[in-house]
């Protein structure tokens, strides 16, 4: 599975959890298809924070899936 598919699922199971401001960040580079440059400018942060925040989103989403599995739960149910 592609990386940005994989990130669009688990955050449309586990966005909820993130902070708002993880929420908004994340979901302009899921959902939006926002490059880190221009998420960087619509939030007034440098290239770097985003970067940041979207590799502890990665982490925290994971840790979700590892624990919970519903997004594998998910995928088996339609195979």
């Amino acid at each position: 599975m592609e990386k940005i598919v994989r990130q669009g699922m688990l955050f449309d199971l586990y966005g909820d959890l993130l902070t708002d401001h993880q929420r908004d960040i994340f979901g302009d580079l899921v959902n939006n298809d926002m490059s880190l440059s221009e998420i960087a400018e619509a939030y007034g942060i440098s290239r770097q924070g985003v970067h940041d925040v979207i590799k502890r989103c990665d982490k925290q989403l994971e840790a979700y899936e590892s624990k919970l599995h519903l997004l594998e739960k998910q995928l088996s149910k339609e195979d």
